[in-house]
């Protein structure tokens, strides 16, 4: 049992920065324009919430559960989702910036990324089947021995990495990609 449970409330302007917050449940709850940068987010169960324009950059996931969360143009950079809880989790992400985060062995099955920049992710060994990839900058992304299978790639940009290195059946890619699939090959592609 959390100690401290939110049920259905909206946070606007709430500054949780270097702050922790443990212990807790947030059920279906709206977080505006919210700063967690800093924050330690250990043992919190976020589910079915909502952050728009907040700000995650730094903070600490250990043990955080992502239960049904969307983030809408949000500041994420370097976080490591891979210390969340595994446990039914569940995000979509729409125009944030996640750059430096890691999802090393994350399962985000049928996840959205939408117009988000993902410079430098780590996508090692994580299921990313059925993921979308629309319109994301993936300049310099990891994805090694991850799950690509059925993941659509189509209006992503600036990816680069091996196929021979990752399950790749029945990814969707568009011709202007095919480059940042076959540059080990050192070939060149008009």
């Amino acid at each position: 049992m959390k100690e401290k449970i939110y049920d259905k409330e909206n946070f606007i302007n709430v500054s949780y920065s270097g702050q922790r917050v443990s212990n807790t449940e947030f059920d279906s709850c709206t977080f505006l324009n919210c700063d967690f940068s800093g924050s330690v987010l250990s043992e919190t169960d976020f589910i079915n919430c909502r952050f728009e324009s907040c700000n995650f950059a730094m903070a600490k996931l250990s043990g955080t559960g992502l239960k049904e969360v969307h983030f809408l143009d949000c500041k994420l950079i370097g976080l490591n989702f891979d210390h969340c809880s595994d446990f039914l989790f569940s995000a979509d992400f729409q125009k944030c910036v996640l750059d430096y985060a890691s999802f090393f062995k994350k399962r985000m099955k049928n996840a959205k990324f939408t117009n988000c920049s993902m410079k430098e992710v780590d996508f090692s060994s994580a299921d990313l089947s059925g993921v979308q990839f629309g319109g994301c900058d993936l300049s310099m992304a990891v994805f090694n021995q991850s799950n690509l299978e059925k993941a659509d790639f189509r209006t992503a940009f600036d990816y680069a990495f091996d196929p021979g290195a990752n399950k790749m059946k029945k990814a969707k890619f568009s011709n202007s990609g095919l480059a940042g699939l076959l540059g080990k090959y050192n070939i060149e592609i008009e």
